[in-house]
Formats: C-alpha cells, sequence, structure tokens
C-alpha cells in the first residue's frame, strides 16, 4: 500500500480546490504523463475529503479527518464543481494511448474521466436543492450510519466525534436553505417521501436521548464523552431536529410536488438520462432501460416455474409467490431467527470464497440490525466498508422491521450479495490492494458495485450456499425485484407510471412484502437511476463471462476471471468490457 497517496489532505487539497495547476508536491515517477494522472488522482481523492469529510469516515480511509461535517452552502458547491472542471479539462489534455494499455496509470485515467464527466451531466438533477429522502441519500440516514462509524474511545477521537456532530444544527440550516432555494427555482421532493422524512425525524425526536445515534455512538466510552454527547443531543441536535421537521411539515409540504417524476422538477427529463448514466454508468435511453426490464423479467419467471413445481408441484408462479407472502411455512417468526439465518448464510459464504477466488480481503463482516427509528422505510439490507486500518469491520446492516411474518425468501440472497461473495467481498478487495489508486479503492461506481452484488447471488447457487428450495426462490424474486427496478424506475420518472402502478408490478413479480416493496418504490422515487445499476451491471458481467468462457474453453479458470474483474475496484462497465477482451486476447 502505498501511503504517501492517502495522506494528501492537506497541501494537495489546497491546490485541488484553490488552483489545479499549483506544483506537485512529490512527483516521483519518471514519465510526466504518469506523473501528471497520479497527481491528478491525488488531487481529486485529497479535495473529495476535504469536502466530504464524512465520506472519508465512512469510506474508512486512513488517516482521515473525523472532526467535521461537509460545508452545504452554494459557494462550497460551486468551488467543488469548479475544482471538477478543473481536473477534468487536465486529464482530458493527457494522451490516454501514451499510459500503456491496461497499465495502472491508463486505467486511473479512465476512471477518473468517466467519473467527472458522468458527475457533470448529473448536475442537471439539481439533488442538492430537493433532497428530501428516507433512504440512505438523506441526511438523517447517512448521519446516523457517520455516527455508527466514528472513531472514538481517546480523549483525541472523543473530541473529534464532538466537534464533528456539534456541527448538526449548521449542516440542518444548510439544508433548509437549500430546499428553500429549490422551492424557488421549481425542484422540490414528492410529499410522499417528505411525509416518510417527517416519520423518521419524529422518531428520533421521541426515542430517549440515549438511544440518538449521536449518543448511543457514545455508550461504550468514558462517563465524561456520554454526558457531553448527552448535552449536546439535549441542547442542540434537537432543537435543529424540530427546525427542521417543523420547515418540512409547515412550509416544505404544501409546496411539494404530487407527481413522482423526476420529469416534473425543471430539466427532468436530461436529469434522468444523465442519472442513468451516473449511476450505471452505461448509454441507454429509459425505454430501453424498461424493455430491459421487461425482458428480463420474462426470462427469470420461466426459472421460477420450473422450482415452483419443485416445491408446490404447480409451476404456477403467481401462486407460488402468493404462498411465499402468506404461508407461515415460508415467514420468519421473529427478529432473532431473521438475525440468525442471516449470520449463518455469511459464516457459510466466507468459508467457501477460496474455492471461486484467488484473490480473499484480510478485512472481516458482522451483521447488525439497521437503526429502529430507519427501520420502516429502510431497505432489507446495507452495507458500510470496513476501515482501512484495521479498526472496524465491514457491516452489513439487517433490516428486522416486521420480522413475525416477513417472507424467509431474499434474506439468504441479500446476505451473499451484502457480504460474500458481494459488496464486502469486492470493496475489501479493492481497499486492501496494493499498487491500486485511492480513487478505485475509495470511489464507487453502482454499475460495477450492484452489478456485482447481484451477479453474486447467482453465483452463491453455484457454490451451493443456499438452504433449500424456498432460498433459491428467494434468489430468483430478488432478480426479478433487479429487474422489475428496471421496468418501474423508468415507468416512473420517465414513462408516466403512478407510483401505485410501480407498487403493483412489483407486488405481481416478487416474493417482496407489501412494506418492503413500498419501501422500495419510494426509494426509487427519492433518488432518480441508482436503482437501474444492479441489472444492468450483472447482465454485463454475466456476458464477460461467457464470453471468455467460449473463447477460453477448458484453458477458462473461474477464479482468475473473478479475480480479474475485481482487481482494479469498481471500474466504469465499459473499461471493464475491454480489460476482459485484453485478458482473453
Amino acid at each position: 500500500m502505498n501511503r504517501s497517496r492517502i495522506e494528501v489532505r492537506g497541501t494537495l487539497a489546497a491546490c485541488a480546490l484553490l488552483a489545479v495547476a499549483c506544483a506537485p508536491a512529490d512527483e516521483t515517477e519518471s514519465d510526466p504523463m504518469v506523473a501528471d494522472v497520479n497527481t491528478l488522482a491525488d488531487r481529486y481523492v485529497a479535495a473529495y475529503f476535504d469536502a466530504f469529510p464524512h465520506q472519508a469516515t465512512l469510506l474508512g480511509a486512513a488517516d482521515a479527518a473525523h472532526d467535521r461535517l461537509p460545508d452545504l452552502s452554494a459557494a462550497t458547491r460551486q468551488q467543488w464543481e469548479s475544482m471538477e472542471d478543473s481536473i477534468l479539462r487536465s486529464i482530458e489534455s493527457i494522451n490516454a494511448g501514451s499510459l500503456g494499455t491496461g497499465s495502472a496509470e491508463s486505467i486511473t485515467h479512465g476512471f477518473l474521466t468517466n467519473l467527472i464527466r458522468n458527475a457533470q451531466a448529473w448536475r442537471a438533477c439539481r439533488m442538492d436543492l430537493w433532497n428530501v429522502s428516507p433512504t440512505w441519500t438523506g441526511w438523517q440516514q447517512e448521519l446516523a450510519l457517520l455516527a455508527s462509524s466514528q472513531p472514538i474511545g481517546s480523549a483525541q477521537q472523543n473530541d473529534a466525534a464532538y466537534r464533528r456532530f456539534a456541527e448538526l444544527p449548521r449542516y440542518l440550516d444548510q439544508e433548509i436553505a437549500n430546499l428553500r432555494e429549490g422551492l424557488e427555482l421549481g425542484y422540490s421532493s414528492p410529499k410522499g417521501n417528505v411525509a416518510s422524512v417527517i416519520a423518521q425525524v419524529d422518531a428520533l425526536l421521541e426515542a430517549p436521548v440515549d438511544e440518538s445515534p449521536f449518543v448511543a455512538m457514545a455508550r461504550d466510552s468514558t462517563t465524561e464523552f456520554r454526558t457531553r454527547m448527552q448535552e449536546l443531543e439535549t441542547t442542540q441536535i434537537r432543537p435543529a431536529l424540530l427546525r427542521y421537521r417543523d420547515f418540512l411539515a409547515i412550509e416544505y409540504m404544501p409546496a411539494a410536488r404530487e407527481t413522482v417524476a423526476v420529469a416534473t422538477n425543471p430539466d427532468g427529463a436530461a436529469c434522468y438520462t444523465a442519472a442513468i448514466r451516473y449511476h450505471s454508468t452505461v448509454d441507454m435511453s429509459p425505454q430501453e432501460v424498461h424493455e430491459t426490464g421487461l425482458e428480463q423479467m420474462e426470462l427469470i419467471r420461466a426459472e421460477m416455474r420450473d422450482i415452483a413445481q419443485s416445491m408446490l408441484g404447480s409451476d404456477n408462479v403467481d401462486e407460488a409467490l402468493r404462498r411465499m407472502r402468506s404461508d407461515r411455512a415460508y415467514q420468519f417468526s421473529s427478529r432473532e431467527e431473521m438475525l440468525a439465518v442471516a449470520e449463518s448464510a455469511v459464516a457459510r459464504a466466507q468459508a467457501a470464497v477460496p474455492q471461486w477466488f484467488g484473490i480473499v480481503p484480510r478485512a472481516t463482516v458482522r451483521v447488525e440490525p439497521v437503526p429502529s427509528f430507519s427501520e420502516p422505510s429502510a431497505p432489507g439490507g446495507f452495507y458500510n466498508p470496513p476501515a482501512e486500518d484495521g479498526s472496524r469491520p465491514g457491516i452489513y446492516y439487517i433490516n428486522l422491521y416486521e420480522a413475525d411474518g416477513k417472507p424467509r425468501a431474499g434474506l439468504e440472497a441479500t446476505a451473499f450479495h451484502e457480504t460474500y461473495p458481494g459488496h464486502h467481498l469486492q470493496g475489501a478487495i479493492a481497499l486492501e490492494r496494493e499498487g491500486l489508486h485511492p480513487l478505485q479503492r475509495y470511489m464507487y461506481l453502482s454499475g460495477f458495485g450492484e452489478g456485482w452484488g447481484l451477479y453474486s447471488e447467482r453465483l452463491a447457487d453455484e457454490m451451493g450456499l443456499y438452504s433449500a428450495d424456498v432460498d433459491r426462490l428467494g434468489l430468483l424474486s430478488n432478480e426479478a425485484l433487479r429487474a422489475a427496478r428496471l421496468v418501474v424506475d423508468a415507468g416512473m420518472h420517465a414513462l408516466g407510471w403512478t407510483r401505485q402502478q410501480a407498487i403493483d408490478y412489483m407486488l405481481a413479480n416478487t416474493a417482496e412484502s407489501q412494506s418492503s416493496v413500498t419501501a422500495e418504490v419510494d426509494r426509487y422515487i427519492a433518488v432518480p437511476g441508482q436503482a437501474t445499476a444492479y441489472m444492468l451491471g450483472n447482465l454485463e458481467i454475466r456476458r464477460l463471462r461467457e464470453l471468455a468462457r467460449s473463447a477460453m474453453g477448458d484453458a477458462f479458470d473461474i477464479r482468475a476471471f473473478h479475480d480479474r474483474i475485481l482487481e482494479d475496484g469498481a471500474v466504469p462497465l465499459v473499461m471493464l468490457r475491454a480489460k476482459i477482451e485484453r485478458w482473453i486476447e
């Protein structure tokens, strides 16, 4: 690991934010082109962590500053975008062909170029002006996760944590200012999402002080630190939460849009097309995304018929899905049972990984419930990466909401998606790769990352990890969920579908419960285009595997294929295809 590329927050951050043309601090490469690429990538990472210090903590970056929240002001946003534009001009002036095909620097060049170009197009969405989101993109979800990842223990760490969350009132006041600006310019979130966020903030306000995520992080620390955080929560954080909550209820809700389509915001059509590319890293029109989802759904339902016949003696898929949701034999009875099944699945998968991968990460992963305040609207599960210094493992957060009666189908597949061989394996490999630029170790592209997560669910079946037919039907239900995402995401945001139409379609084609489907649909409304990344990325990885297997015949090695896919971090899919084609040759 080249630590000098991580410890770049000081002078290089200033160069990135203020003047990209300033001289590099330590130009060690002999090739000026190589030096320029690495210097620009260094500056981007340094500037990113300087502008978004909470992301440095969440991503587990070594030597990150853990004492600040980001500045959400318009001036800082404009400064960040100017920095992106300046770095892109510089990186585009470098001839990629001169870096050597497949070299580390050529990969970094392509990654950075794609990253900024896609971010520029995505600016059309102006997400900062209407980000009232009940999912992980909402501050209430993100900062609760940040609190659970915050390093504490020493006096210095505790003081940094206090300083960071003492900024929460300023942060929320800036959120309010941005949302007001959004309303003035015609941007807003749909009323349904606003109502969900109000309910989440109400839950934060109604919970005992010690259960606040900003106090709970001090639970195992010193009495003095717990007392400081309790006082901060009572005298500063909760009044700020109440201000934000009242703003949403009194001022924002009456002005929020009735429609769910982002197309109803200014530049909404351009926003959705850009969002597809930003999240999935492929160029597809909304209509093409929608039709791909319909095609994949037909293929998945054909596989479902075979398992339904085996399980129930009938190939009626609709009846099989209904049984998965309503028959107690196929449901959980308690939170403890759900958690135990997930933990067992993760342990089995971890043990099987070395047979299918040559590169295996050192970092481990544990399973934890999502925070109680967010359970009603949180996804079924999500993952937070380990710290680079080994101080914390990866964490798979599982939603245990309404566990009694929740379908068993899909839980094992989701556990494999989030841990082994999915997100944890992929992310930890990237984080631990020596010689891989921090840009690729830290930055996450959904097209690759979520595509790999979905690919890993079916790979887990090849690995023999599923417990029973109901769990294999859950695998197909999860795939159907991702196909449905293509159908309903494009349907709602570009093709005139209603929220209820999307919910009905997903209930008809998956084993998901009503509450899960409702939370899923509200997530797609809040984050246009992100839901397309899973199936589109998965299809590309599967196409590349079949391409390699057909070309190599008996020489095809699945462990080598997986290592080639994962060794460069989460690269754009167009770059992944070029790499695998070179490997085949």
